[in-house]
């Protein structure tokens, strides 16, 4: 049974009934999609079904149409122009079927049409039908039962991964060495004392109780000789454990903070297709494990392989035929590791999924805990999370399945082992080959050999999990920026203001949103982006912040394109207000210095008195030391804004960046900030994004948005003589603003 979710588990629950009626006995489901809208582009509700026999549609009064398969001289597209996309099937010569949808679901049109193909052609056998992957969608089709899209890496040996781990190991390499000989040194201590029981007992105690011998005074040289090894092996352990933990948390810690630096370095584009909750597994709990894995299971290692080695070679020393019958069941261990090993690596690599996926529900319904109350939906997400909760479960089942039958395997067969050395070296003892000291020496080696070598068959699991870990840290680390870094950055000493869009054009995905924009604005002035939702003004704020860089053309400051400034050099010159302002946990006073840290508290309160959020914070009780929660929910949504504001201001930017600044804000509120920032936009480049098209009457020019296009540039009294765009959208807010006075 494969850990992935079944594509019946995730059609809509309105429409198992009536797909339940209409497929037949034996038929598979494969793939599913929803086209939500008809003809003439309006929101309707439809499927779109594919099976391992059948592509079956229904309309938006629920009349079922399906074409059995294959369909030779078919062909089935996904194809999308601005907002919609349409799914079509066509034949030579005609158009058989259309489905249309919204931008959002043109992932789910692409992989259907992506299925639908390599069902046609035979591709996918009945029996691969109906495995999909819960966080894209993606049929599974492979051995290892892993997604192609979400576990890209899945094809490559994993346990490579760890070798990767050799370069943060470089800065405490010296240590390591001393781990090394630590482990030497406690491993080869340790096997003195069982090989003082040979003479101990062939010329001390067996012709004692014999009667051949009364002095058994070296007998207690022969203990305090065992006693003081077993004491310095001890030592030497204690010194090695420590040592290998200490390498240990520092790679860990040295990894985690190479892999939370990448993050940083990463553009938006990578964290919009990835899960919160994802990431913070993978840096989290991914870097313990290999910190566990390093400082318990490779110390060990080290120990048993050497432990194994060193016994191997006293005991062939000693009797060689005893030696080899000793380790007799070593072959057929290691062939039953080799069998074992493939499945061990797909199932830890399937677990590092389902927890992942386990800890992104966590990750949206803990920060999300108002919008889940407020709609009443705590039941959804107790049972989201039962779902996520019974994933990893049943991965872990499957591995506990594997792992509990062949953990006592191996015991079984070393237990057999002994046996076999016992009958073989009593057998020696009767022909008086051998003495009993020696079958005695024999059997502390070899049960010190088996047991070392049950802790080696658990490294086989411990590597393999490990490996997964390390591997989808090496994930993140192999990912290379969307928005790089110039080789040799250019950092000019004084910056003017003046930016320039020259042929400006930028793509999400396959969807261009911005048709060659030109724009010019000069130092010290402020324009005004206007336009209707989806024109494409957050777009253009993105993109002159560098949180994505440009498909064609270039956005130049000063003459100089921003490609060739450094990422960093270059946004310290930028202030930006979002409009959903987001706080972190702390003070108010370490959150308005966000950008600032070195800020004094004269300072912090100047731009709190500029953002006009003073009053309001002393209010507050402990003032500028009072503590917001989390996202800043002890505040309301105005207050926010306000110390959203103010940390802008501080860093006293070069460009100031409003993207529905004052959103969140009371008519009242609104009028005092638009005052203040009358004086705070003097001698700063200045833009804006408003709605309200009142905020942005001061503005030296507004440019005017539609559709990723530049339709108008002017003032607000000219633009409204021209009765164009900005004249139909004030026109719209006005009667929006009578009708409430209504």
């Amino acid at each position: 049974m494969n850990n992935q979710i079944n594509a019946w588990d995730s059609l809509p629950v309105s429409w198992r009934a009536v797909v339940r009626e209409r497929l037949v006995e034996g038929e598979r489901l494969v793939s599913w999609f929803e086209p939500d809208l008809d003809a003439g582009l309006r929101y309707a509700a439809g499927l779109l079904l594919l099976t391992d026999r059948r592509l079956i549609a229904w309309n938006n009064a629920g009349t079922p149409s399906d074409w059995s398969l294959p369909l030779p001289d078919h062909e089935l597209s996904a194809d999308e122009r601005g907002g919609a996309g349409a799914v079509e099937l066509l034949s030579r010569d005609r158009r058989v079927g259309v489905w249309r949808y919204t931008a959002g679901r043109a992932a789910a049109a692409h992989r259907l049409v992506r299925l639908f193909d390599r069902v046609n052609v035979g591709h996918i056998k009945s029996d691969d039908a109906g495995t999909v992957c819960p966080s894209c969608g993606e049929l599974i089709t492979s051995d290892d039962g892993l997604c192609p899209n979400c576990s890209p890496a899945s094809t490559v040996p994993p346990v490579s991964s760890l070798i990767r781990l050799l370069v943060f190991a470089r800065p405490v390499h010296r240590f390591m060495a001393l781990g090394f000989v630590l482990t030497l040194a406690a491993t080869g201590t340790g096997l003195i004392a069982p090989y003082l029981t040979q003479p101990m007992l062939d010329k001390i105690l067996i012709p004692f109780a014999e009667g051949k011998r009364n002095d058994v005074g070296p007998f207690w040289w022969y203990l305090s000789g065992m006693a003081g090894v077993t004491v310095l092996s001890w030592l030497l352990d204690w010194a090695r454990t420590y040592t290998i933990a200490w390498v240990s948390e520092r790679i860990s810690r040295d990894l985690r903070m190479r892999t939370f630096a990448h993050l940083q370095k990463l553009s938006l584009e990578f964290f919009g297709g990835k899960r919160t909750g994802d990431l913070i597994a993978r840096i989290s709990n991914n870097t313990e494990r290999l910190c566990n894995f390093l400082a318990i299971n490779v110390s060990g290692f080290a120990t048993d392989v050497l432990l194994i080695v060193l016994t191997a070679s006293i005991m062939l020393s000693t009797d060689f035929s005893l030696a080899v019958v000793a380790l007799l069941p070593f072959p057929i261990i290691f062939g039953l590791v080799h069998l074992v090993r493939a499945r061990l690596r797909r199932g830890f690599a399937q677990a590092e999924i389902a927890w992942a996926a386990m800890t992104s529900v966590l990750a949206d319904a803990i920060p999300g805990i108002r919008v889940v109350k407020a709609f009443a939906q705590e039941s959804r997400e107790v049972e989201r999370f039962r779902h996520s909760n019974d994933r990893v479960m049943e991965v872990n089942d499957r591995m506990n399945l594997v792992w509990s039958f062949f953990g006592p395997l191996m015991v079984f067969f070393t237990e057999c082992g002994l046996l076999v050395v016992w009958a073989f070296g009593a057998q020696r003892i009767f022909q008086k080959d051998i003495t009993v000291g020696v079958l005695t020496m024999f059997l502390f080696y070899i049960t010190k050999v088996y047991t070392r070598f049950e802790s080696l068959i658990l490294m086989i699991a411990a590597t393999q999990r490990a490996a997964a870990a390390a591997q989808r840290l090496f994930e993140i680390l192999d990912r290379v920026p969307s928005v790089p870094e110039p080789t040799r950055p250019l950092r000019p000493e004084r910056w003017q203001g003046r930016i320039e869009l020259e042929g400006v054009r930028f793509k999400y995905g396959s969807r261009e949103v911005l048709h060659g924009l030109n724009l010019a604005i000069q130092p010290g002035k402020m324009i005004g982006l206007v336009g209707p939702s989806g024109a494409g003004k957050s777009t253009l704020i993105n993109l002159i912040c560098r949180f994505y860089d440009v498909a064609e053309g270039a956005i130049r400051i000063d003459g100089v394109d921003v490609r060739s400034f450094s990422v960093e050099d270059y946004r310290k010159h930028i202030g930006i207000v979002l409009q959903d302002p987001f706080l972190f946990y702390g003070t108010i006073a370490e959150n308005i210095a966000y950008g600032r840290p070195e800020a004094t508290r004269q300072e912090i309160v100047a731009a709190a008195r500029a953002a006009h959020a003073h009053e309001f914070i002393l209010r507050l009780p402990d003032g500028y030391d009072s503590l917001v929660g989390e996202r800043g929910q002890s505040l309301s949504g105005g207050e926010r804004q306000r110390i959203s504001i103010a940390r802008a201001l501080l860093i006293n930017p070069l460009i100031l960046i409003l993207d529905e600044a004052t959103s969140s804000v009371d008519t009242e509120t609104e009028r005092e900030i638009q005052a203040a920032l009358e004086t705070l936009i003097q001698g700063r480049t200045t833009i804006a994004i408003a709605h309200r098209l009142s905020t942005l009457r001061r503005a030296n020019r507004l440019v005017v948005l539609e559709s990723g296009e530049i339709k108008e540039i002017g003032r607000h009294d000219e633009l409204l003589q021209r009765d164009g765009v900005y004249a139909r959208l004030h026109r719209a807010q006005v009667e929006l603003v009578q009708g409430i006075g209504i």
